[in-house]
Protein backbone atom coordinates (compact mmCIF):
# COMPACT_ATOMS: atom_id res chain seq x y z
CA UNK A 1 0.00 0.00 0.00
CA UNK A 2 1.50 3.21 -0.86
CA UNK A 3 0.56 6.45 1.13
CA UNK A 4 -1.37 9.04 -0.02
CA UNK A 5 -0.01 11.91 -2.34
CA UNK A 6 -2.09 14.84 -0.79
CA UNK A 7 -1.90 13.13 2.95
CA UNK A 8 1.91 12.89 2.21
CA UNK A 9 1.50 16.97 1.33
CA UNK A 10 -0.05 17.95 3.86
CA UNK A 11 2.22 16.01 6.29
CA UNK A 12 5.18 18.23 5.13
CA UNK A 13 3.04 21.38 5.29
CA UNK A 14 2.12 20.83 8.86
CA UNK A 15 5.73 19.97 9.73
CA UNK A 16 6.79 22.70 8.24
CA UNK A 17 4.89 24.70 9.85
CA UNK A 18 5.17 23.64 13.22
CA UNK A 19 6.81 25.34 16.19
CA UNK A 20 7.84 22.33 17.47
CA UNK A 21 8.04 18.48 17.25
CA UNK A 22 7.33 15.27 19.71
CA UNK A 23 8.38 12.15 17.72
CA UNK A 24 6.90 8.66 18.97
CA UNK A 25 8.47 5.50 18.01
CA UNK A 26 7.59 1.71 18.61
CA UNK A 27 9.93 -1.59 17.49
CA UNK A 28 8.46 -0.76 13.58
CA UNK A 29 10.89 2.43 13.70
CA UNK A 30 14.35 0.24 13.25
CA UNK A 31 12.53 -2.41 11.32
CA UNK A 32 14.59 -0.57 8.24
CA UNK A 33 18.01 -0.39 9.95
CA UNK A 34 17.59 -4.38 10.33
CA UNK A 35 16.47 -4.61 13.73
CA UNK A 36 13.46 -6.93 14.11
CA UNK A 37 9.87 -6.04 15.67
CA UNK A 38 9.26 -9.93 17.35
CA UNK A 39 5.42 -9.52 15.55
CA UNK A 40 3.75 -13.00 16.90
CA UNK A 41 5.80 -15.89 17.87
CA UNK A 42 6.64 -16.62 14.25
CA UNK A 43 8.81 -13.68 13.81
CA UNK A 44 10.47 -13.96 17.14
CA UNK A 45 11.50 -17.55 16.64
CA UNK A 46 12.97 -16.66 13.27
CA UNK A 47 15.06 -14.06 14.60
CA UNK A 48 16.10 -16.68 17.82
CA UNK A 49 15.33 -20.44 16.32
CA UNK A 50 17.13 -21.71 19.92
CA UNK A 51 13.84 -20.67 21.86
CA UNK A 52 11.65 -22.28 19.21
CA UNK A 53 13.07 -25.08 20.33
CA UNK A 54 12.33 -24.63 23.43
CA UNK A 55 8.88 -23.58 22.77
CA UNK A 56 9.03 -19.63 24.60
CA UNK A 57 7.72 -17.02 22.77
CA UNK A 58 8.94 -13.31 23.16
CA UNK A 59 6.64 -12.65 26.00
CA UNK A 60 7.31 -15.73 27.94
CA UNK A 61 10.97 -15.37 27.67
CA UNK A 62 11.14 -10.40 28.59
CA UNK A 63 10.26 -11.26 31.94
CA UNK A 64 12.48 -11.02 35.16
CA UNK A 65 12.22 -14.24 36.55
CA UNK A 66 14.58 -15.92 34.33
CA UNK A 67 17.19 -13.79 36.19
CA UNK A 68 16.34 -15.81 39.15
CA UNK A 69 15.41 -19.20 37.37
CA UNK A 70 18.47 -19.71 34.76
CA UNK A 71 20.47 -16.32 34.70
CA UNK A 72 22.80 -17.62 31.95
CA UNK A 73 19.52 -18.07 29.32
CA UNK A 74 18.48 -14.30 30.18
CA UNK A 75 21.62 -13.06 29.93
CA UNK A 76 22.06 -14.94 26.53
CA UNK A 77 18.73 -13.33 25.28
CA UNK A 78 19.67 -10.04 26.26
CA UNK A 79 23.26 -9.91 25.75
CA UNK A 80 22.77 -10.96 22.05
CA UNK A 81 20.38 -8.08 21.40
CA UNK A 82 22.62 -5.52 23.22
CA UNK A 83 25.28 -6.44 20.61
CA UNK A 84 23.15 -6.40 18.34
CA UNK A 85 21.81 -2.40 19.06
CA UNK A 86 25.62 -1.70 19.35
CA UNK A 87 26.46 -3.12 15.88
CA UNK A 88 23.12 -1.76 13.80
CA UNK A 89 23.46 1.66 11.79
CA UNK A 90 20.80 3.90 11.93
CA UNK A 91 18.73 4.33 9.19
CA UNK A 92 18.32 7.69 7.14
CA UNK A 93 14.86 8.30 8.62
CA UNK A 94 16.92 8.89 11.71
CA UNK A 95 18.49 11.94 9.98
CA UNK A 96 15.65 13.09 8.26
CA UNK A 97 13.67 13.16 11.75
CA UNK A 98 16.54 15.04 13.78
CA UNK A 99 16.94 17.79 10.71
CA UNK A 100 13.75 18.52 10.77
CA UNK A 101 13.61 18.44 14.40
CA UNK A 102 16.63 21.12 14.72
CA UNK A 103 14.37 23.68 12.70
CA UNK A 104 11.81 23.56 14.91
CA UNK A 105 12.10 27.02 16.97
CA UNK A 106 10.78 25.97 20.14
CA UNK A 107 12.47 22.20 20.00
CA UNK A 108 11.78 18.44 19.91
CA UNK A 109 11.47 15.54 21.86
CA UNK A 110 11.51 11.75 21.54
CA UNK A 111 8.98 9.62 23.66
CA UNK A 112 9.79 6.22 22.63
CA UNK A 113 8.73 2.18 23.91
CA UNK A 114 12.45 1.21 21.98
CA UNK A 115 14.96 0.20 24.23
CA UNK A 116 17.61 -0.07 21.73
CA UNK A 117 19.19 3.76 21.78
CA UNK A 118 19.31 4.51 18.21
CA UNK A 119 17.88 7.69 18.55
CA UNK A 120 20.55 8.90 20.46
CA UNK A 121 22.82 6.91 17.80
CA UNK A 122 21.71 8.85 15.81
CA UNK A 123 21.95 12.39 16.77
CA UNK A 124 19.63 13.19 19.57
CA UNK A 125 20.44 14.47 22.18
CA UNK A 126 19.99 12.58 25.37
CA UNK A 127 18.19 15.00 27.40
CA UNK A 128 15.69 15.07 24.22
CA UNK A 129 15.06 11.78 24.59
CA UNK A 130 12.16 9.30 27.17
CA UNK A 131 12.60 5.84 26.93
CA UNK A 132 8.94 4.63 28.24
CA UNK A 133 10.35 1.09 28.42
CA UNK A 134 13.47 1.43 29.70
CA UNK A 135 17.18 1.09 28.81
CA UNK A 136 18.62 -2.45 27.80
CA UNK A 137 22.16 0.04 27.30
CA UNK A 138 21.86 0.61 31.06
CA UNK A 139 21.66 -1.76 33.88
CA UNK A 140 20.47 -2.70 37.21
CA UNK A 141 20.22 -4.62 40.34
CA UNK A 142 18.04 -7.58 40.14
CA UNK A 143 16.66 -7.79 43.64
CA UNK A 144 16.38 -4.47 43.23
CA UNK A 145 19.12 -3.71 46.25
CA UNK A 146 18.86 0.04 45.36
CA UNK A 147 17.57 2.53 42.55
CA UNK A 148 20.72 3.24 40.98
CA UNK A 149 21.08 2.04 37.18
CA UNK A 150 24.50 2.42 35.41
CA UNK A 151 25.91 2.56 31.61
CA UNK A 152 26.34 -0.90 30.31
CA UNK A 153 29.87 -1.90 29.80
CA UNK A 154 31.65 -1.06 26.55
CA UNK A 155 32.26 -4.86 26.10
CA UNK A 156 29.76 -7.46 28.26
CA UNK A 157 31.98 -10.00 30.20
CA UNK A 158 30.12 -12.87 28.44
CA UNK A 159 30.12 -14.46 25.27
CA UNK A 160 26.76 -15.69 23.98
CA UNK A 161 27.05 -19.44 22.30
CA UNK A 162 25.31 -18.66 18.98
CA UNK A 163 23.48 -22.55 19.22
CA UNK A 164 22.16 -22.86 22.50
CA UNK A 165 21.90 -18.56 23.20
CA UNK A 166 23.09 -19.04 26.76
CA UNK A 167 25.96 -16.49 28.37
CA UNK A 168 29.22 -18.32 29.12
CA UNK A 169 31.39 -16.40 30.98
CA UNK A 170 30.78 -14.04 33.61
CA UNK A 171 27.07 -12.40 34.05
CA UNK A 172 27.57 -8.39 35.02
CA UNK A 173 27.11 -7.66 38.43
CA UNK A 174 25.40 -4.95 40.68
CA UNK A 175 27.60 -2.01 41.32
CA UNK A 176 26.17 -1.59 44.63
CA UNK A 177 25.74 -5.07 46.54
CA UNK A 178 27.45 -7.64 44.23
CA UNK A 179 24.54 -9.34 43.56
CA UNK A 180 23.30 -10.33 40.02
CA UNK A 181 22.64 -7.63 37.80
CA UNK A 182 20.04 -7.01 34.82
CA UNK A 183 19.17 -4.72 32.50
CA UNK A 184 16.91 -1.19 33.35
CA UNK A 185 14.35 -2.52 31.09
CA UNK A 186 10.40 -2.94 31.81
CA UNK A 187 9.92 -6.34 30.98
CA UNK A 188 6.39 -8.16 31.32
CA UNK A 189 4.96 -8.75 34.63
CA UNK A 190 8.24 -6.63 35.75
CA UNK A 191 7.53 -5.54 39.25
CA UNK A 192 11.18 -5.23 40.19
CA UNK A 193 12.14 -2.52 36.97
CA UNK A 194 13.82 0.46 38.80
CA UNK A 195 12.16 3.25 37.03
CA UNK A 196 14.37 6.28 38.51
CA UNK A 197 16.05 7.18 35.20
CA UNK A 198 12.94 6.84 32.90
CA UNK A 199 10.89 9.17 35.54
CA UNK A 200 13.73 11.99 34.92
CA UNK A 201 12.99 11.96 31.56
CA UNK A 202 9.60 11.78 31.80
CA UNK A 203 9.48 15.10 34.35
CA UNK A 204 11.99 16.89 31.62
CA UNK A 205 9.47 15.67 28.77
CA UNK A 206 6.16 16.85 30.61
CA UNK A 207 8.04 20.06 31.52
CA UNK A 208 8.95 20.89 28.08
CA UNK A 209 4.78 19.67 26.93
CA UNK A 210 3.64 22.44 29.01
CA UNK A 211 5.76 25.54 28.08
CA UNK A 212 4.21 24.60 24.59
CA UNK A 213 1.31 26.60 23.41
CA UNK A 214 -1.64 24.41 22.10
CA UNK A 215 -2.14 23.87 18.30
CA UNK A 216 1.67 25.13 17.75
CA UNK A 217 3.22 21.50 17.62
CA UNK A 218 2.96 18.23 15.62
CA UNK A 219 3.27 14.64 16.30
CA UNK A 220 4.86 12.09 14.69
CA UNK A 221 4.16 8.46 15.14
CA UNK A 222 6.33 5.71 13.76
CA UNK A 223 6.29 1.89 13.64
CA UNK A 224 3.85 2.33 16.72
CA UNK A 225 1.85 -1.03 16.69
CA UNK A 226 -1.46 -2.70 18.80
CA UNK A 227 -0.12 -5.23 20.41
CA UNK A 228 1.83 -3.59 22.95
CA UNK A 229 -0.11 0.39 23.02
CA UNK A 230 1.93 2.50 25.14
CA UNK A 231 3.36 4.67 21.95
CA UNK A 232 -0.01 4.55 20.12
CA UNK A 233 -2.21 5.32 23.79
CA UNK A 234 0.72 8.63 24.26
CA UNK A 235 0.48 9.77 20.82
CA UNK A 236 -3.16 10.13 20.82
CA UNK A 237 -3.20 11.56 24.21
CA UNK A 238 -0.65 14.25 23.44
CA UNK A 239 -2.68 15.41 20.15
CA UNK A 240 -5.93 15.82 21.84
CA UNK A 241 -4.59 17.61 24.75
CA UNK A 242 -2.35 20.29 22.42
CA UNK A 243 -5.12 19.85 19.95
CA UNK A 244 -2.75 19.44 17.53
CA UNK A 245 -2.43 17.05 14.19
CA UNK A 246 -1.13 13.50 14.65
CA UNK A 247 0.97 11.77 11.49
CA UNK A 248 1.02 7.93 12.03
CA UNK A 249 2.94 6.20 9.85
CA UNK A 250 2.83 2.84 10.45
CA UNK A 251 2.23 -0.57 7.43
CA UNK A 252 0.01 -2.41 8.64
CA UNK A 253 -1.93 -0.92 11.63
CA UNK A 254 -3.79 2.18 9.61
CA UNK A 255 -6.32 3.08 11.69
CA UNK A 256 -6.35 6.47 13.93
CA UNK A 257 -8.54 9.31 15.46
CA UNK A 258 -10.66 12.02 13.60
CA UNK A 259 -7.20 13.97 13.88
CA UNK A 260 -5.22 11.43 12.54
CA UNK A 261 -3.08 11.46 9.27
CA UNK A 262 -2.69 8.23 8.22
CA UNK A 263 0.61 6.94 5.99
CA UNK A 264 0.54 3.29 5.12
CA UNK A 265 4.12 2.09 4.38
CA UNK A 266 7.66 1.22 6.71
CA UNK A 267 9.08 4.51 8.55
CA UNK A 268 11.96 4.87 6.24
CA UNK A 269 9.53 4.73 3.07
CA UNK A 270 7.13 7.25 4.28
CA UNK A 271 9.99 9.60 5.75
CA UNK A 272 12.08 9.71 2.50
CA UNK A 273 8.45 11.06 0.75
CA UNK A 274 7.91 13.49 3.37
CA UNK A 275 11.58 15.02 2.89
CA UNK A 276 11.18 15.07 -0.67
CA UNK A 277 8.26 17.38 -0.39
CA UNK A 278 10.14 19.20 2.36
CA UNK A 279 12.49 20.00 0.58
CA UNK A 280 10.55 20.89 -2.69
CA UNK A 281 8.47 23.18 0.00
CA UNK A 282 11.39 25.02 0.72
CA UNK A 283 13.18 25.89 -2.27
CA UNK A 284 9.76 26.83 -3.79
CA UNK A 285 9.60 29.11 -0.74
CA UNK A 286 6.38 27.98 0.58
CA UNK A 287 5.60 27.94 4.01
Amino acid sequence: MHPDPEMLEYAARTIGSAEAMVITAGAGMGVDSGLPDFRGPEGFWRDYPPFAKLGLSFEQLATPGWFERDPALAWGFYGHRLERYRRTTPHEGFSWLRRWAQARPHGHFVFTSNVDGQFQKAGFAEERVIECHGSLLHFQCVKPCCAATWPAPAELPFTVDSVTMRATGELPLCRSCGGLARPNVLMFDDESWSPGRTSTQQVRFQTWLRSLARGRFVVIELGAGTRVSTVRTASERMAAAGRVPLIRINPEDVAGPPNAVVLAGTALTVLREIDARIAAREASGSE
